[in-house]
């Protein structure tokens, strides 16, 4: 194999010291020790599964040099060596997320939600607030899906640049130091085929950001070597079109050997510094990595690794290199060597050994609670033997969960269904009292839970006054966001169309000469990026918008939306918040593309963001303004044809909210409750109209948001009274109305009121056709509901509504 180089330095790096060196061993040395003892610890069945970072330490301690307060990181599952030498990551901490300890404090990065090697600081106080983003070493929360990491991490270099330029944000201290950060991101080599990955580079090298990302290869992704994933067979070189040139600019493009601990910081400096001073994204190929342990606790790289390979990876393993380097520069004799390895064994033992008292320990106790209640409860029982057998079972687990613990007192309960006892009274509470510390543990912080949460945020009425014109619906929107982008110097907005002619339906007109570039700004096709974008902003304190032009186009950043930007909350345990507003539109259009409402998919994938589906554009901007307020994720659909379509000018505009999870009745009656939202609330109002006319009188109820959902039972009230209902959308059948059927019908008990069955509206299970006959035959029409309506009532009154 070829050796090869980083480019020489601007600036030489001096020379580190013994003392440094010898710290960067010992660091080595812990973070391998580390992994060692964790690969044994899921084969002794203390931990379900690991993965680990051998083989990539040389690197990471380079990169940790020239990671700086204030800067982010955006990584995957290896980069524990990196995490140890900033000192944000303990040992102990290490272990308690190899074994899921639920603690927050032992387990900072994820409250043990997820598996092992998934790295993040806490941006939040306990409180929900902001902390001092630049006083601390900051690691956006990894997420697993490959390359994943990559989109935000445009964002969060993204973030930089706008605190550099827009002096609307020099005030906002926390965030910034006049954006001198640098975003560091981090991949496998085989990683680097995704698509993600290849538009985040691009996206990159276009805008010119503060980024740096480094490629750990070790010649695989699991079993598959290089040649059938890179053009090539380097990404260094497949990606040579985009290096920065003399007259053009691009990425600068560094290689450098994994093993080679000099020219490793030599190449970090030099991103480092490139990337700080003067916002050049850069791209740091390290070869000649190697991964001691194969992939992952679930198989060996012997089944795939030739000999001669695996002993090269003995022979080039950047630990022993290391030490190679250190006694040629006479540095330190063997002897001193092997005492630091030795040191650090013990202190790794002892510091997993803490980290599983902890958490073996309090699932103990709660064992020993358990098996004694139901000993006394066995006592007081005709079932005596069979629970008592349970309890001693329950007894002799060998590292037992919480889930042996909690099963078995179920079943317990089960077997003493026939049972009046206090003792099984004592049992019964305390597996309720182990429910919220439960919930808390495993189901909490799915959203918001401090006082920014949308449903604390007061409502503000909306108000007219007698000179109140009517205009456009965009226009509406126009003046919204020229006030919020004249008032707030943290809120922007970007994406395709967005900002010369000021989106596809002139929402932003004429704003971006206004306010600039860097407020309102056009991207690139790209919709992945565009929401990594939008969540690497906001981890950073911004007020993003991102705008994905068609509701359909959600699907190329589906999966960033729902892995990433959903979860953040929930899998942060309420470390880490991304309050990013996907603006886009959708609802009735014709046609098999732009035309769909595909609320089921988002409604499924987007748990952890709010969804609002307002039915003009009026709502739109007050929706807008709660969450401008709010300190929650969120998507926002309007209404395709609504834009042209006159509303009354508000004259708080800008002011006003709407508020999240109350629906709102369009239209009071007494005999059937029609639930929609969106553009379908105009045709229900026309079908109620006509309803009217042959004596049916139609309540008319808009969801506004269906997350959350009527979180004031407002449509179950309206239920008890009509005792009759249909759910209504454009989505396929099955889905977005059969989840708000599931949120009344269950939900909100109504099921005793009602004295016919619930009914559902819906579009076809295709896509609609094209032209406007394509439309009327694809989705619901005022004659749809006028005649399921009727057929409700003709069921109820056959005389007075003969069939027809």
């Amino acid at each position: 194999m070829s050796e090869v180089h980083s480019l020489p330095l601007n600036q030489a790096l001096p020379a580190p010291d013994k003392e440094t060196i010898l710290q960067d061993f010992r660091i080595a040395m812990l973070s391998r020790h580390a992994s060692l003892m964790g690969r044994k610890e899921v084969f002794m069945g203390k931990a379900k599964f690991g993965i680990f970072g051998d083989g990539k330490e040389l690197a990471q301690l380079a990169m940790a040099h020239a990671f700086q307060l204030g800067d982010f990181r955006s990584g995957y599952y290896r980069d524990q060596t990196f995490m140890f030498a900033l000192g944000e990551l303990t040992v102990k901490q290490y272990f308690s997320q190899l074994y899921a300890y639920t603690n927050v404090k032992e387990e900072p990065a994820s409250a043990g939600r997820l598996m092992n090697g998934h790295f993040a600081t806490r941006s939040l106080n306990e409180d929900g607030s902001w902390k001092d983003l630049t006083k601390k070493y900051n690691s956006a929360a990894d997420i697993s899906p490959t390359a994943a990491q990559m989109p935000k991490l445009l964002g969060l270099a993204y973030a930089s640049k706008l605190y550099r330029q827009n002096k609307g944000l020099k005030e906002f201290k926390n965030f910034s130091l006049g954006g001198n950060e640098v975003a560091w991101g981090t991949i496998g080599n085989a990683s680097t085929s995704e698509g993600m990955f290849f538009e985040t580079i691009n996206a990159a090298g276009v805008m010119q950001v503060p980024m740096v990302v480094s490629i750990w290869d070790d010649g695989y992704g699991i079993s598959v070597p290089n040649e059938f994933h890179t053009t090539k067979g380097s990404i260094s070189d497949a990606l040579a079109g985009f290096e920065r040139t003399d007259s053009q600019k691009g990425i600068e493009i560094i290689r450098v050997n994994g093993w080679d601990y000099e020219a490793l910081l030599n190449a970090y400096h030099q991103a480092g510094q490139l990337s700080r001073k003067e916002h050049v994204p850069v791209l740091i190929h390290v070869l000649q990595m190697t991964q001691p342990q194969g992939h992952s606790t679930s198989g060996s790289h012997e089944r795939y690794k030739s000999k001669e390979r695996l002993q090269w990876e003995k022979d080039w393993d950047c630990i022993n290199k290391f030490r190679e380097y250190i006694l040629s520069n006479e540095i330190a004799t063997p002897d001193a060597l092997d005492k630091i390895e030795a040191e650090v064994k013990v202190q790794v033992k002892k510091e997993k050994d803490a980290a599983w008292s902890l958490f073996s320990g309090e699932i103990k106790k709660e064992l020993q609670e358990a098996v004694g209640l139901i000993r006394n409860a066995a006592q007081q029982s005709p079932r005596k033997v069979i629970i008592n057998q349970m309890a001693e079972e329950l007894a002799k687990t060998i590292n037992p969960i919480r889930k042996d613990v909690v099963s078995t007192v179920r079943k317990v309960l089960m077997t003493m269904r026939m049972d009046d006892s206090k003792a099984k009274t004592e049992l019964k509470t305390w597996l309720e009292n182990q429910s919220g510390q439960i919930h808390d543990r495993y189901n909490s912080h799915l959203y918001s839970e401090s006082e920014w949460s949308v449903l604390k945020q007061k409502e503000v009425p909306i108000t007219y006054d007698e000179k109140s014109p009517s205009i456009d619906g965009r226009e509406i929107l126009q003046a919204f966001f020229d006030y919020t982008l004249e008032n707030d110097a943290r809120f922007f907005t970007f994406g395709e169309d967005v900002g010369k002619i000021g989106d596809v339906n002139q929402a932003f007109a004429g704003l971006q000469a206004k306010y600039g570039e860097n407020r309102v700004s056009d991207t690139g096709i790209r919709e992945t990026t565009i929401i990594g974008q939008g969540i690497g902003t906001a981890l950073r304190g911004l007020r993003p918008m991102a705008e994905i032009q068609y509701l359909d186009y959600l699907l190329y950043a589906l999966q960033i939306l729902s892995d990433d930007l959903a979860c953040l909350y929930y899998r942060t345990k309420g470390g880490q918040k991304a309050p990013l507003i996907v603006r886009t539109r959708g609802h009735r259009l014709e046609g098999v593309w732009h035309s769909g409402s595909p609320m089921g998919m988002i409604l499924s994938s987007l748990r952890g963001m709010v969804v609002c589906v307002p039915r003009d554009m009026t709502r739109a901007a007050g929706m807008y303004k709660t969450l401008l307020k709010s300190d929650e994720p969120a998507i926002v659909i309007e209404c395709l044809n609504g834009y042209r379509l006159k509303e009354k000018l508000p004259s708080n505009l800008g002011e006003f909210t709407v508020p999240m999870g109350k629906p709102e009745i369009l239209r009071e009656g007494k005999d059937i409750t029609f639930v929609t939202y969106g553009s379908m609330c105009r045709i229900a109002m026309d079908a109620a109209e006509e309803l009217a006319e042959i004596g049916i009188d139609m309540e008319v109820i808009d969801v506004q948001t269906l997350l959350p959902f009527d979180v004031s039972g407002i449509i179950g009230e309206s239920v008890k009274k009509t005792n009759r209902v249909i759910f209504a959308d454009e989505d396929v059948p099955g889905a977005g109305s059969a989840f708000m059927m599931q949120q009344v019908i269950e939900g909100q008990q109504v099921f005793r009121y009602l004295d016919s069955e619930p009914q559902t509206i819906s579009a076809k299970a295709h896509r609609p056709a094209y032209s406007s006959d394509g439309d009327y035959f694809s989705k619901p029409s005022q004659e749809d509901i006028v005649e399921k309506v009727y057929a409700m009532m003709n069921e109820v009154n056959p005389k007075k509504f003969p069939s027809i």
